[in-house]
């Protein structure tokens, strides 16, 4: 059975038992900003299990995208030279909520792997938690009771943080046979060895940890299970390795073509080929995604997973990229499975090869820096790598520390490993401080506990501006709020961790969040502001500077009570700030026009990676290689602007999500979507999953001005722009900075370019004059420092202070000097304020007996700084430009030193 059969059967499986089959989420988890990446099936469904979100199934079973290279699942180490761990897998689950426990989890999977996968019964061993004694007795209805082991809590209890739902396991064992992991006659389930293989991981959700350490039975106890597809194919093929399975053939036999190199004749070749597929895998997934290769968060982690990848391609002989070649097999393996890698794989390719270009390019710097770092050592005579070294070459040229050891090795040289693991642990705290979660806010805790009341809001804002309601609960914050700004909107503050609980009423002057029955008001989503406006009742009136969206189904007015008392069950009238709205419908039309353009313009490669649309105008980030031309700009201008004068209807409609989705609808992977969407069709050439406002034709943006492209990463680009009223008061703003250019150039606007021309012209003809009149007065002062040259065992050596205002100005009277003194070393220093700095060259003949680096850096310690550079050219700068005399006259006797040892 394929590893696809498998994964089918097990769906089917379940589906016939009820389930709904549920779309695996991204790799990116959208609503836990503790992970890093999605790592177990249950991710997708964490707020269902925390009662905070209802679907319209209480069962669901999936195959889940996983990652783990992170946290305390971090297998990044380990994989290719272990049989069992991956970076990228397959996480197959079943999960109930609220409804069937622990005798049909049971039941499930004892019936799927015995009766649908033919596994024999017999061979199969149980583990559960030591006090689970009902599991123990359902358990007993399927194998012996010598079959069943007690574990402890370490082993056999899972929690989903400190406190919240938590419960004991069982995990489903295969016996391999004796002939599979460390071949000891006492060989058992407690043994690491491979032998008894743990399959399933069954989650028996029950309990209510509490911060004090108390447990409670939960009312409705759920079930979490977790077996990983890779592994159950290698048992499935009669395979004792993962790597073996089905699921990995088509990539081994194109890492071999490619390479030249068999697998199964050595075993370092063995581990190469096996991580190079597994990371394959990997990449082609988190690009897929949405991740990009960068240096810190998520990209981080992948750009590691490739340069790993990149190592292994080059103990195997690889000199040039070959990773975007193995990632294209991986979208043609997976594709029908998860077809959003067929759908991205031109974007995945690309990415793929800039990434390998990039690191080929680090590695030849990293060699330079090692082969730098030894000549070093050797001239002082130590025999020991440092560790920052060690760690510069891991983390930034990509070098495996086994890598630089073995390299180390062959000059006699050792590692500073403690050095390298303090460099290690302050990257890890550095990686801690930058990573700030998923890119959500994260919910108050006080919106969770009215989530858990089970309040609801019902948006009624696509139809009207203006509703009425009533008040279901009121929340003050008592710590005080400051200003953020015209433009801003208050969530970026008022959603800080601060003092705020649920009260009766509030009073005049009180920061709130008011939470009604029925609501205009939208929600803070999908990159569209909230709305503002205000809220009226009997006996007060509140000014909404933001709406919040929370969670799904809770929307959260927020501002300050203007006038009187707003009490809980209070009627109320709810009125959107018209003009607010319009102008952000006119900039939420526009993204969606501009997706259009954009893919129409560059290609299918372009994907949303984020967006904010206000009333002030858009901003729309989207994933592509280079800088936009300005004939490219121009183009999608000119496509947005002529569909806006087409004046295309703007239809929404409700439907299922699979039907949407064969309309060939755009949506953002990383979204979280529900069974049914909302399809925005505008004319019938952009379709779009969007739950936003938008215009009732496209003729109501008016205009679309953009006023920015640029880069806000690798393979990241940014457009911000203005539509409607804000264009046309940009354009008035240019004209008036246009006419103001002119009057100080005297020069009609028309004439401008040509005027400005002139002046530059006439600046650069100055600036040539200048640097000629430089040149004579620096060869003039080039020929008396010649008179300070001494000999030195036959060595010619200048060592002296001039006058230069920046180190290029110094590099170019060093450069005269050395043309002058045609064989020797120089080293010349200048002073620029507070600071010191130093410039030292050696003739090319002489390189072999000195380096210009170890000439500066002894110089450098003397003007409190230090240096660095090549063997022919050095330079340093220091903040102690008092010590510079004393660094320029220990050049002599340390030359000499050096030339004598």
């Amino acid at each position: 059975m394929t590893g696809r059969e498998i994964r089918q059967q097990f769906l089917k499986y379940f589906e016939e038992k009820d389930h709904t089959i549920v779309k695996s989420s991204s790799l990116v988890p959208r609503d836990d900003p503790s992970l890093m990446f999605t790592n177990a099936g249950m991710v997708q469904f964490k707020s269902v299990f925390l009662g905070e979100e209802k679907r319209p199934y209480i069962r669901a079973t999936s195959s889940q995208k996983c990652l783990r290279v992170s946290g305390k699942h971090n297998d990044l180490e380990n994989v290719g030279r272990t049989a069992r761990h991956h970076t990228f897998f397959e996480m197959l689950g079943n999960f109930s909520f609220g409804d069937y426990f622990k005798e049909d989890a049971i039941r499930f999977g004892w019936d799927f792997l015995v009766e649908r996968m033919g596994l024999p019964a017999e061979r199969l061993w149980i583990s559960i938690f030591r006090e689970d004694n009902e599991a123990f007795d359902i358990w007993r209805q399927y194998v012996p009771a010598q079959r069943i082991v007690r574990m402890d809590e370490k082993d056999n209890f899972w929690a989903m943080g400190l406190t919240g739902p938590c419960g004991p396991c069982s995990e489903i064992i295969l016996d391999q046979g004796f002939g599979v992991g460390c071949g000891r006659e006492d060989c058992s389930v407690f043994c690491d060895c491979d032998r008894h293989l743990e399959l399933w991981n069954l989650v028996f959700m029950q309990f209510n940890q509490f911060d004090d350490g108390r447990r409670e039975p939960l009312p409705k106890p759920s079930i979490d299970t977790g077996m990983g597809l890779e592994r159950l194919a290698a048992v499935m093929q009669g395979k004792q390795n993962n790597f073996h399975a089905d699921l990995f053939e088509d990539l081994f036999e194109q890492i071999q073509s490619l390479s030249g190199k068999m697998y199964g004749k050595r075993e370092d070749v063995d581990v190469s080929i096996r991580v190079i597929a597994d990371h394959s895998r990997a990449t082609a997934f988190l690009i897929s995604d949405g991740v990009i290769p960068s240096n810190e968060g998520r990209g981080y982690e992948l750009r590691r997973i490739m340069r790993r990848a990149l190592r292994h391609g080059k103990m195997l002989g690889f000199t040039k990229p070959f990773l975007h070649q193995t990632v294209q097999t991986v979208a043609s393996v997976m594709q029908d499975a998860y077809p959003e890698l067929s759908e991205n794989l031109e974007y995945i390719s690309r990415v793929t090869h800039s990434e390998e270009e990039r690191f080929l390019r680090t590695l030849d710097r990293g060699m330079a820096l090692l082969e730098e770092e030894t000549r070093r050592l050797k001239k002082e005579h130590d025999t020991r790598i440092p560790g920052p070294v060690i760690f510069r070459l891991y983390d930034t040229f990509g070098f495996p520390v086994d890598l630089t050891s073995e390299l180390a090795e062959a000059e006699g040289l050792s590692l500073d490993m403690d050095g390298f693991q303090q460099a290690m642990e302050e990257q890890r705290q550095r990686s801690r401080e930058h990573w700030t979660g998923s890119g959500s806010e994260g919910v108050e805790e006080v919106h969770r506990a009215i989530a858990a009341q089970g309040i609801r809001s019902t948006f009624t804002g696509y139809e009207r501006l203006e509703d009425r309601g009533r008040i279901l609960r009121i929340a003050v914050y008592e710590s005080p709020v400051v200003d953020v700004g015209e433009g801003k909107h208050m969530d970026a503050l008022v959603l800080q961790q601060g003092i705020i609980q649920i009260v009766g009423e509030a009073h005049e002057g009180d920061r709130v969040d008011i939470v009604t029955d029925i609501t205009p008001f939208y929600g803070q989503a999908g990159g569209q502001v909230g709305d503002v406006g205000a809220i009226e009742g009997p006996d007060f009136i509140m000014e909404v500077e933001n709406t919040a969206k929370p969670m799904d189904d809770l929307i959260v007015h927020q501002g300050t009570i203007k006038i009187g008392i707003a009490k809980q069950g209070d009627p109320v009238t709810l009125r959107v700030d018209a003009a607010s709205r319009s102008s952000t419908m006119r900039s939420h039309s526009a993204t969606h026009l501009l997706q259009w353009a954009l893919r129409t313009v560059l290609g299918n490669h372009v994907k949303q990676s984020g967006s904010e649309v206000s009333p002030h105008g858009l901003r729309f980030d989207f994933t592509h290689m280079t800088t936009m031309s300005q004939e490219e700009l121009d183009r999608v201008e000119d496509l947005v602007n002529r569909r806006i004068i087409e004046n295309h209807p703007v239809r929404t409609t409700d439907m299922p999500f699979d039907e949407a989705m064969k309309t060939g609808a755009t949506a953002i992977f990383e979204e979280k979507y529900g069974d049914r969407v909302r399809l925005v069709d505008m004319g019938g050439f952009s379709r779009e999953l969007c739950g936003g406002t938008h215009v009732r034709s496209t003729g109501d943006i008016g205009v679309f001005k953009i006023i920015h492209e640029g880069s806000i990463g690798a393979s990241l680009r940014r457009i911000e722009a203005l539509t409607g009223t804000g264009a046309l008061a940009r354009f008035r703003e240019d004209e008036k900075l246009l006419q103001k250019a002119a009057t100080i150039l005297r020069a009609q606007p028309a004439e401008l370019v040509a005027r400005i021309q002139r002046i530059l012209d006439r600046q650069k003809e100055l600036e040539r004059e200048l640097e000629t009149l430089k040149s004579r007065l620096a060869s003039q002062h080039t020929g008396d420092l010649m008179d300070k040259v001494r000999e030195l065992d036959g060595v010619r050596v200048l060592s002296a202070r001039v006058e230069a205002r920046s180190p290029r100005e110094l590099r170019d009277i060093s450069d005269k000097v050395r043309d002058r003194l045609r064989s020797g070393v120089i080293v010349l220093g200048a002073v620029e304020g507070e600071k010191a700095f130093l410039v030292a060259m050696v003739t090319k003949e002489l390189t072999d007996r000195l380096s210009a680096v170890d000439i500066i850096r002894q110089a450098a310690t003397k003007v409190g700084g230090s240096g660095g550079g090549r063997v022919d050219m050095a330079q340093a700068g220091g903040h102690r430009p008092e010590g510079l005399s004393e660094a320029l006259e220990e050049v002599y006797p340390s030359v000499e030193s050096i030339l004598r040892s």
